[in-house]
């Protein structure tokens, strides 16, 4: 089983690569073998490192990154990582594993790495880190990225294609799916409790059969998700009701 892919970063934005180095650093079995701002740049570094996986930019100076794959006679795997949605059809005729579209979120690069892993028939798919000292959650909206302290989000509540983080004295909303971030939030002491809710278990303050309470606010349990909610709470006693 490989547990330490090396992985190389192309991109010419240096806050992209701020961004997504924030991301890989939480996956135990991913380490970053380098960050480049050029095509040229990329291939010298190719041609003396040992590289697994490419996180490529397609709008670079000088050559692009779909022009810079297209010159590789052995390509490690590529993502792409780009702003443009049209250059889409161009990967899927490159072979490339999958197609990011900035901003880049921590669920969706999951996503992508989960491909990566099932497509060169590793035994275990990686999971990030939870033994971080530290931890946020970063969420980049524009040329802004919101650092979130976990310890200070009480909730998470979606609606439509918008998802609001309840903090302690503020709330954010951010443009993207609960599902997005579910996984990562889990891994962190969160819980998925209805379609549009994710609470802070160290928030709960009281549990009843088909609801829990954070102080005075009352969140339904989903029919869908009330069996594994009870179960993960210890309140197996609720099932039969």
């Amino acid at each position: 089983m490989k547990t330490n892919v090396q992985c190389l970063i192309v991109d010419d934005e240096p806050l992209a690569i701020k961004l997504l180095t924030m991301h890989l650093s939480r996956f135990d079995s991913i380490k970053i073998a380098g960050t480049v701002e050029d095509a040229v740049e990329a291939i010298d570094f190719l041609n003396t490192h040992k590289v697994d996986l490419m996180f490529l930019d397609i709008h670079m100076p000088e050559m692009k990154g779909t022009e810079l794959l297209r010159s590789l006679k052995n390509p490690p795997a590529v993502i792409f990582t780009t702003a443009y949605r049209q250059y889409a059809l161009e990967g899927f005729d490159l072979n490339v594993l999958d197609y990011l579209v900035k901003p880049i979120s921590f669920g969706r690069l999951t996503q992508a790495i989960e491909k990566f892993f099932a497509a060169h028939h590793t035994q275990a798919i990686p999971t990030p880190n939870t033994e971080i000292k530290d931890e946020f959650l970063y969420l980049q909206e524009g040329s802004i990225i919101h650092k979130i302290p976990l310890i200070e989000i009480v909730y998470a509540e979606s609606m439509g294609d918008n998802l609001t983080f309840y903090l302690d004295d503020k709330k954010i909303t951010k443009r993207c799916t609960i599902s997005s971030v579910e996984k990562f939030l889990a891994r962190n002491g969160f819980l998925r409790i209805h379609r549009s809710y994710i609470v802070s278990l160290k928030r709960i303050t009281s549990i009843g059969p088909v609801s829990i309470f954070i102080e005075n606010k009352e969140f339904p349990i989903g029919k869908t998700y009330r069996e594994s909610v009870l179960e993960q709470l210890n309140y197996k006693a609720f099932l039969n009701k």
